[in-house]
């Protein structure tokens, strides 16, 4: 009889300490995977269950498709900074007389775009710092306040690099030459680019 019940005691004991040792194991992990990401992408990744497909509602501009600076109706460009739509409408009517026309393949964002880019970069370069060097966090994105655009043709992205000042029009990442945004007042001169998405 007190064999039974020291073989249930022990029995019960090592239960104990295998769920101890078990959430003490989950814990540690919890504590890395903290530790190797923002509190963005941990969120992200604990929902990943829940999938996100961004749509036109979040300012996806559909590829191929990008949009004129004059387009009233896309979400990507009626949520821009109105000050930065102005100065792209009047720099476009410039380089039009060169020949030249925007195309915006990227304006407003919305955060939860923003976040599925940035996870997304990460899951491509298997490196967060590495993603970061090209895709900005939602709480730091200029496209996600509206004061972002990313032009698609060379020859437009090109024209704005060299005249873009006349209307505060700079690019603002030196590794990003379709990325711009009013950096300056009108005729000033552009503030040297940062390195990257890092700012």
């Amino acid at each position: 009889m007190a064999s039974s019940s020291t073989a249930s005691t022990t029995r019960r004991g090592l239960a104990l300490l295998a769920v101890g040792g078990g959430l003490a194991v989950l814990m540690i992990l919890v504590a890395v995977l903290l530790a190797s990401t923002t509190a963005s992408s941990f969120t992200a990744r604990v929902v990943a269950g829940v999938s996100f497909s961004p749509t036109e509602t979040d300012g996806v501009i559909e590829e191929g498709a990008p949009l004129s600076v004059d387009d009233d109706t896309h979400v990507a460009m009626t949520k821009l900074d109105p000050a930065l739509r102005d100065a792209l409408r009047d720099a476009q009517n410039a380089a039009a007389e060169d020949g030249v026309v925007f195309d915006v393949t990227s304006g407003w964002r919305s955060v939860a775009y923003q976040r599925w880019l940035l996870d997304d970069a990460i899951r491509t370069y298997g490196s967060e710092d590495v993603a970061r060097e090209y895709v900005a966090s939602p709480e730091r994105s200029s496209h996600v306040t509206g004061h972002a655009v990313d032009i698609g043709s060379l020859d437009a992205q090109l024209w704005l690099m060299e005249h873009g000042r006349r209307w505060g029009l700079c690019q603002t990442y030196a590794n990003e030459r379709w990325h711009f945004e009013r950096a300056t007042d009108a005729g000033d001169e552009c503030p040297t680019p940062h390195a990257d998405a890092r700012g």
